[in-house]
């Protein structure tokens, strides 16, 4: 394990009440679900790394992007350490697809109280810290 944790970013792309999920495949986090996300680079934005994350992922612009919450999480198997930021935005233009098969096997729209099992952890970690995303 290195000595500081990476710092996250992950996106809520809301549509009609509902959000964009992945599954993911590969080593971290493989076989669960999560929000579009990915590492913030250095001297990056943490804003622009939600958008380059969202286009690198799924191939769509968003907009309005909003500061959310965070999360601490431990990825012990793993041997990882992250703090996750979330942002919240809207579509600006594109339909969303896998654009990284390598890491993504499924995408689909959920609604928040009827999310899909099993959740990477920081999704985890932010449903015990009893956010409400449309609350």
């Amino acid at each position: 394990m290195s000595d500081r944790p990476k710092v996250g970013v992950a996106v809520f792309i809301v549509k009609d009440k509902k959000i964009l999920m992945l599954k993911r495949i590969g080593a971290h986090g493989a076989d669960t679900w999560s929000v579009p996300g990915g590492h913030l680079e250095y001297g990056e934005e943490p804003e622009d790394a939600a958008a380059r994350e969202a286009m690198e992922e799924v191939g769509i612009k968003i907009t309005n992007i909003r500061r959310s919450v965070y999360t601490n999480d431990i990825f012990e198997k793993e041997n990882k350490h992250y703090i996750t930021l979330f942002f919240i935005a809207e579509i600006e233009s594109g339909e969303p697809k896998i654009l990284e098969p390598d890491r993504t096997e499924e995408i689909g729209w959920f609604e928040w109280g009827n999310l899909p099992q099993p959740l990477f952890l920081p999704e985890i970690n932010l449903l015990k810290q009893g956010f409400d995303l449309f609350e």
